[in-house]
Parts: C-alpha cells; structure tokens; sequence
C-alpha cells in the first residue's frame, strides 16, 4: 500500500474554534479599527506575529492583546469539527500518514492539547507558526508538512477552512479538500481551489475520500 499524507489546518478543520476567534479578534479590531468592523476576516491564516506587524504595531498593544489572547485560549471552548476523531483514527489504523499545518503557535496548541490530550496520537506529526517564516496564503508551511511526513505532493492531502488556507495548499500543489465551516460551500466553489468540497468529517470515510480525489 502506498502511504498518503493527511495534512490538517487545526481552527476550523480539527476544531470547531473559529466563531469563538471571530468574537475575540472582532473586538479588538472594533477598538483598534472601530472604521472598519470586519477587518478580523482578513487575518485568517495569518501567524500572530504577522497580524501584530500589519495591524498593531505599538508594542505595548502586542503585550496586551497576547496576554488576553492566552487567557482567552486557556478558557475557551474547543470543539471538536464533527467526526474528525473517528476519521483521524481511521488514516492511522490504514497505516497513513498526518501532520497539523497551523498558524498557531506553542502556547496555543499547549491549550489545544489541554482540552484534547488523544490528538497527541490522532495526529502525531505538527507544524506551528515557529517552525515556518511566511504564513499562510505562502504554501510554506505545507511544503513544511510534507517534508516531515517524507512525501510528495502528489500523495498529500490538504485539509482547509480559509481563504488564505485554501490559497496556502493549493499553491502547495496538494490535493485540496475544502471545510464548509467558515465559508459556505459556494464561497469556497467560487474560489476555484479546492478539488472537494466536505462539511464535515461525520459522513466521508478515509477510503471514499481517497476515491473521490483519485489517488489510489
């Protein structure tokens, strides 16, 4: 059998965290922004330090959005993206490969793993916003993934919600499934990069996945 590699973004695809980080980043940019309330919707996918460079320079401001951010994080409900559990165990137990592909950082995913110690062994393999130097819609991070799994992108597969996500695997030249958990399927279909288009992981299996992308 030919392994392939299963490469997850983790907000959105894994867990069910983007409506509680719309509400946190929509405040702060109510406050910083109060001109243009939607401005949050531009940062998905982007790395923390690089929101801070576009859009709060004043060091100060950093300090205190960071705390607040991990204290937000260490609190906040993580939801699991409905049936990814059971799907994760099943690429393991048909002895492929996966790999978490996030803009996150440590002190996040040490919030993540706090909430839910099995993905340590649901997905063994990470990469996290200090492994990589551009963000997302850079196809950086998944060429990252890949390395680490030890596969080409024709035996890959990218799992995203974004935009800049969606952009990030495409460019990476991965198959690309599409998560209708922060845009709806006609956004994503309108956007023309993703070669399936799921709203979930509760009624796909590993093996019809795998059919319907073609890459037995």
């Amino acid at each position: 059998m030919r392994k392939i590699g299963f490469l997850f973004d983790l907000d959105g695809v894994i867990l069910d965290s983007e409506p509680q980080y719309d509400i946190f980043w929509g405040n702060q940019f109510l406050k910083a922004y109060p001109q243009n309330p939607e401005l949050h919707r531009a940062i998905k996918g982007q790395t923390l330090t690089e929101i801070f460079n576009r859009f709060f320079p004043d060091v100060a401001t950093q300090e205190q959005i960071t705390r607040e951010l991990n204290d937000y994080e260490r609190n906040m409900p993580m939801p699991w993206v409905e049936g990814f559990p059971y799907f994760a165990r099943e690429i393991n137990s048909a002895g492929h490969l996966s790999c978490i592909v996030t803009s996150s950082n440590q002190p996040k995913m040490r919030s993540v793993y706090a909430q839910h110690p099995e993905l340590r062994q649901l997905v063994s393999r990470q990469v996290t916003s200090e492994d990589f130097h551009e963000s997302k819609p850079s196809p950086e991070c998944y060429l990252m993934g890949m390395q680490r799994l030890g596969l080409e992108p024709a035996r890959c597969i990218a799992f995203e919600d974004s935009v800049n996500g969606l952009k990030s695997a495409h460019a990476a030249g991965v198959r690309v499934v599409g998560l209708a958990t922060s845009l709806t399927v006609e956004q994503i279909e309108d956007l023309h990069l993703a070669d399936l288009i799921i709203p979930d992981f509760k009624k796909i299996t590993v093996p019809e996945l795998i059919s319907a992308l073609k890459m037995q």
